[in-house]
């Protein structure tokens, strides 16, 4: 078999996890995939998969194989995107991360119109309020919020978003509305672990950091749940500022202790490939960039 084929059919594979996602992936059949991935093992004389009856996983050979695969593969676009010219439409797959809610109210628009321009373009999107391994899941660009550590992923700055503490106003009817972070110790808290992980939240005073041990009355893993909480009398809670605006603006919650809130975090789009990469990232990245500055000039 073609040794491109059968090291991309072993990539969809591994990034799926699994022999029927990576066929379908492909638009394969399962067979077909199963005999090019032990074409290629035979061929290799090492066992790159582990298999169960519930999941694929890399082997230490075959992870070190899916990272070379994957950069060989992108090699190869490179290559064809050059040959073809800057005229040649975009084509293939691209992959994109983001948080959860900032991708549905952010992203995913901007995604829909990018594949409108090109409709030969199939885009995944993974929305998770956690930090995706670009590498080891096969993401091709990602938006972050938060500092960014050190790596060797390329970004760009496309704004920021501040960390705000709200309720519904008729919470804040019933037990009055505190004028200094260390008064939230007398009222209900609501804390989102996706934004709040311990119990401790930080402000800042006079430009000195200043932390408050919280008690919540309520802990939820999703924003989602957070706000639907708060909106409904339960507490005060704490979200990035995206994420409840079309509440603030309905009237539904109130941002309080605004004077104490911590420095912004900023919002990066940031990608895997080099400024060689593949013309489809390097399109998207561009597009992603621009849509998202022009989105709400700075701020979130």
């Amino acid at each position: 078999m073609d040794r491109f084929h059968l090291m991309s059919t072993f990539v969809a594979v591994a990034e799926a996890e699994s022999f029927a996602g990576g066929a379908r992936r492909l638009g394969l059949s399962a067979p077909a995939v199963t005999r090019a991935v032990a074409a290629l093992e035979a061929r290799l004389g090492v066992k790159l998969l582990h298999r169960t009856t519930r999941l694929v996983r890399t082997t230490e050979a075959g992870q070190r194989y899916l990272e070379d695969a994957r950069r060989i593969l992108a090699e190869a676009d490179e290559a064809d995107d050059a040959a073809a010219g800057i005229n040649a439409s975009l084509r293939g797959h691209v992959a994109v991360t983001a948080p959860t809610l900032f991708g549905r109210i952010h992203v995913t628009p901007v995604l829909v119109d990018f594949m409108h321009q090109h409709p030969q373009l199939q885009i995944s999107a993974l929305f998770l309020d956690r930090v995706v391994n670009m590498l080891e899941e096969g993401i091709d660009i990602g938006v972050r919020i938060g500092e960014l550590p050190d790596s060797d992923l390329r970004a760009q700055r496309v704004g920021e978003v501040r960390r705000v503490v709200c309720a519904s106003p008729e919470y804040l009817a019933r037990n009055g509305t505190p004028t200094h972070p260390e008064q939230l110790l007398g009222h209900q808290i609501i804390s989102a672990s996706a934004v709040s992980p311990t119990v401790e939240w930080k402000f800042q005073a006079q430009g000195m950091p200043l932390a408050v041990r919280i008690h919540p009355r309520m802990q939820v893993s999703s924003n989602d749940a957070a706000i639907v909480a708060a909106t409904r009398g339960a507490g005060i809670t704490r979200l990035l500022s995206y994420q409840i605006r079309e509440w603030e603006s309905a009237g539904r919650l109130q941002v309080l202790l605004t004077e104490y809130e911590p420095p912004p975090l900023p919002i990066h789009v940031v990608h895997r490939s080099g400024p060689n990469g593949a013309a489809k990232v390097r399109a998207l990245v561009d597009h992603l960039v621009a849509s998202l500055r022009a989105g709400a000039p700075g701020r979130y």
